[in-house]
């Protein structure tokens, strides 16, 4: 199901907080959606990279953080909210990559199904 086509009521029509609570819910089933498909994305990246060191990129991490902060002050979006998200976001997508990474080299590694 794409939650992202249901009927959706902004938040400042909302006059319950059932309302309020079954968009914050909607919106939290994109997100999921969402991130999934960023994995994807570090999943690749950690087939495509040739060395370890490759991983984890300092001026990329900020690059990325320097355009969500940009994004998120044309959307309305608090920087308190977004920078500390985005970078446990970045941090654990890292991690996830080293993992991927490894486990892609790893002597004797049986190929998973795709």
């Amino acid at each position: 199901m794409d939650y992202a086509d249901k009927a959706w009521t902004a938040s400042g029509d909302c006059k319950s907080m059932a309302e309020v609570r079954s968009e914050i819910d909607r919106i939290d089933r994109i997100l999921v959606q969402l991130i999934a498909e960023r994995q994807g994305y570090i999943e690749a990246a950690a087939r495509i990279k040739d060395q370890e060191s490759d991983v984890r990129v300092e001026w990329r991490i900020e690059d990325v953080i320097s355009k969500v902060l940009a994004a998120a002050e044309r959307e309305g979006l608090s920087l308190k909210i977004a920078e500390p998200v985005w970078r446990v976001l970045v941090e654990q997508c890292i991690a996830h990559e080293f993992e991927c990474w490894r486990e892609l080299r790893a002597p004797n590694q049986t190929k998973k199904a795709s």
